[in-house]
């Protein structure tokens, strides 16, 4: 399962009160080592965990297919609410509603109210809301018992409150997502509707996609079929350590990197769609980059390999391969120079061609190499 790491002792100072102003440190731990990279039983019963450093900025579609950019501070926010829900063991389900909540409600902003309560603008914000009598990220309101004006402008007791609970600050009153029954089997947007009962109850699905690649980025979990996945899923944790060759125990079947590519190529023409693409086709219509490759490795290995929905983590599969020898069926990572990790992942076809889903308005096509120069680009094998 799980490996925590987030320490004791930051925890204690994660939820003292007045830690709005945490720095990123007390928020994050070091990237998890071996396991953090391999297999995850169930994610709907696990938490996930803040790793590495919080980016600069995130931008990702909303189910509208606006582009939303987030930058640090925002991320940083997003990073407590995520610290919150791990230290009271909140499965990611419930931490994929608090960040869409929070996008939603305050564009994951701690918001002052100055015309409701003149005092909020003397404490830690990074704006004035003034929506009728709500403050903080979460925008509750502390009429409604949520808490008092100084509660709600931090960040951590906000979250808390939010997520509820038996260690919830408000005791279920007003009710928290984990005072809600069966929120788990709920779409998320309901639960997070059921939570802040807003006038306008369809507007958390819309930022459901933007939240997804907010926890896949903080936490390193990828998106696979709507439900959170870490690592390589559907590998032995235990034979990738010892040899590193990322095969699938008991091999792949006979012409397994020509199955990938066709698989991947009886799709060529298929819409771009961030987040799109499963096990089984396409989903909202189309493939994004990462999709169009755990669709093609999934079908091409009979069902054996079954890579996260997230370049990030896709990264981790297989065997490292030197760029001279790279060969027809490889995966191609592309990374910006000084970014964290891959912003966009190709089939490499042979000479200087790919197969990829670029981007947003384009479709599934052969492509270049070239189309990427002066990027960084590593080599992954997964046969």
């Amino acid at each position: 399962m799980g490996v925590k790491i987030i320490a004791s002792a930051a925890l204690s100072v994660l939820l003292a009160p007045g830690a709005a102003m945490l720095g990123v440190a007390a928020l994050v731990g070091p990237a998890a080592a071996g396991s953090a990279d391999c297999l995850w039983d169930d994610l709907a019963t696990e938490s996930v965990e803040v790793v590495g450093a919080v980016p600069a900025a995130l931008t990702a579609a909303n189910g509208n297919g606006a582009s939303v950019t987030l930058n640090h501070r925002q991320l940083t926010r997003a990073a407590t609410v995520i610290a919150v829900g791990s230290s009271e063991q909140v499965p990611a389900r419930g931490q994929l509603i608090a960040v869409m909540t929070a996008i939603t409600e305050s564009s994951l902003r701690v918001l002052s109210n100055i015309g409701a309560y003149p005092q909020s603008a003397q404490l830690p914000n990074d704006g004035d809301g003034g929506d009728h009598d709500s403050v903080g990220m979460f925008q509750q309101r502390p009429a409604a018992g949520w808490g008092s004006v100084e509660n709600l402008m931090d960040p951590v007791w906000s979250a808390r409150a939010f997520y509820g609970g038996p260690s919830g600050p408000n005791h279920g009153s007003p009710r928290g997502l984990l005072d809600i029954d069966g929120w788990q089997d709920m779409d998320p947007g309901a639960a997070a509707q059921a939570v802040q009962v807003s006038a306008y109850p369809d507007r958390y699905a819309i930022n459901r996609p933007v939240a997804e690649k907010v926890l896949a980025v903080l936490s390193g979990a990828g998106v696979v079929s709507g439900t959170l996945s870490r690592g390589n899923r559907g590998f032995d944790c235990a034979q990738l350590a010892e040899d590193q060759t990322g095969s699938v125990p008991g091999g792949l079947p006979p012409g397994f990197p020509g199955a990938l590519m066709a698989a991947a190529a009886a799709k060529i023409g298929t819409p771009y769609v961030w987040g799109g693409g499963d096990f089984n086709g396409a989903t909202g219509g189309g493939f994004d980059c990462s999709g169009l490759v755990l669709y093609a490795a999934y079908r091409a290995s009979d069902g054996r390999i079954r890579l996260p929905h997230y370049s990030g983590s896709q990264i981790h599969a297989g065997l490292a391969v030197g760029w001279s020898e790279k060969r027809p069926g490889d995966l191609i990572f592309f990374s910006y120079p000084g970014a964290g990790g891959p912003h966009h992942v190709a089939i490499y076809v042979g000479g200087d061609r790919i197969l990829q889903a670029p981007h947003t308005g384009d479709v599934v096509r052969y492509g270049t190499i070239g189309e990427f120069a002066g990027q960084m680009m590593t080599i992954r094998r997964l046969g």
